[in-house]
């Protein structure tokens, strides 16, 4: 046999005994446990980053990478490993981008959420509330929330609101929220609603709530103070 084809096949044996090493560093990015669903009200499944799609029910483990999934009438609560909730309403489809949490290493901290569509109320945990103040984030279509020690909620109107222009909507139940993208940044204050037109347009305070519901049903276990006095209907979107 030349050296030729020698010297190709042990490159070729080396890069089969590379990939092996590298996969499980690479898969574990994702597939870690980020939390675990508490409250349930109907279907609820998460698409695994390997394309297979999985049922979940109250006591069900969600990973790291996870998109999450709720069907047309189901409200699923999921607590994470830092105690921070976030209750998915119908119809919305959340992926857990990047979740970790040590105690003793706040410094690590990452809690990156993208709500493809659909609604979430956020109650922030530690890593919301210690360490850097990046290092959590709610990604939209139309704007990024950051926060620090908060509840909030929003909901994204495309054609699905009414007479409601469509947009980004925030309300703050608890804390603050920074709501930005490339067109500028405003703080959104408890009691306090906030409308982004779309990522070209910078976020503004509303006067009052625009008409839409960003409460919860009781039988989901919603947080105290759930409830928006100036709710007329809907739920808590972003796309």
């Amino acid at each position: 046999m030349g050296q030729g084809i020698k010297r190709a096949r042990f490159i070729a044996i080396s890069l089969i005994a590379l990939s092996f090493v590298l996969l499980p560093c690479t898969a574990s990015f994702a597939g870690e446990k980020a939390g675990t669903v508490t409250h349930l009200s109907g279907p609820l499944f998460a698409k695994k980053v390997d394309g297979k799609t999985w049922s979940l029910s109250v006591h069900s483990i969600v990973e790291q990478g996870d998109t999450l999934v709720t069907g047309k009438k189901t409200h699923a609560r999921i607590r994470f490993l830092d105690n921070a909730e976030i209750t998915l309403r119908p119809n919305s489809q959340m992926k857990i981008s990047r979740f970790y949490f040590e105690q003793a290493a706040p410094q690590k901290d990452a809690a990156f959420f993208d709500l493809v569509k659909g609604g979430a109320r956020s109650v922030v945990g530690l890593i919301g509330r210690r360490g850097s103040q990046n290092s959590y984030r709610m990604v939209t279509e139309n704007a990024t929330a950051g926060v620090r020690g908060t509840i909030y909620d929003c909901r994204v109107c495309k054609g699905d609101c009414g007479s409601i222009p469509d947009g980004t909507y925030f309300f703050v139940v608890e804390g603050t929220i920074a709501v930005s993208n490339e067109a500028g940044s405003k703080d959104v204050g408890a009691g306090q609603y906030a409308y982004v037109r779309n990522a070209e347009t910078p976020p503004v305070i509303l006067p009052e709530n625009p008409g839409l519901d960003f409460s919860l049903p009781s039988s989901i276990g919603g947080p105290a103070g759930s409830g928006d006095p100036g709710s007329v209907g809907g739920g808590c979107t972003v796309r």
